[in-house]
């Protein structure tokens, strides 16, 4: 898992975004859009092992998950997980070629944005309304 500071931002992004993606280059280009929008901390985390250490050491404000991860084909299996180390539940965002793929209950877990995409379009979600899904509905009851 990599870790990096950004530059302090006073717009609306979150200040910690979490990358869950097995392609490095990916990875990287994502950290650079989130940095360019003023997101002041980023973590990159390869495999769903990596990410849940990071989940009980630290809770990020969103989270961008690749649904199909080289350990894991089932990359939301992540965002359900997200539950069971408790805290505040982040924003989430699937990335995936296969949007149609994704079972309809797993898509309210989170924002399900296909691959490829704009830049524009992923800093407009984290921009947007923290859609937290059916997790933190559960839990506002």
């Amino acid at each position: 898992m990599r870790k990096t500071q950004a530059r302090k931002s006073s717009n609306d992004m979150p200040r910690h975004v979490m990358v869950v993606e097995d392609d490095a280059v990916l990875g990287m280009d994502i950290e650079q859009i989130l940095r360019a929008a003023g997101v002041e901390e980023v973590s990159i985390c390869a495999t769903a092992a990596c990410t849940l250490e990071q989940l009980r050491e630290q809770r990020p404000d969103a989270m961008i998950i690749d649904v199909h991860l080289a350990d894991i084909d089932e990359g939301w299996g992540i965002a359900e997980m997200v539950d069971v180390v408790g805290g505040k539940p982040p924003q989430i965002i699937f990335q995936t070629g296969t949007p149609q793929d994704i079972p309809e209950n797993v898509a309210k877990l989170g924002t399900v944005l296909a691959k490829p995409y704009a830049p524009e379009e992923l800093i407009g979600l984290l921009r947007g309304k923290r859609k937290t899904g059916f997790l933190a509905a559960l839990r506002r009851d």
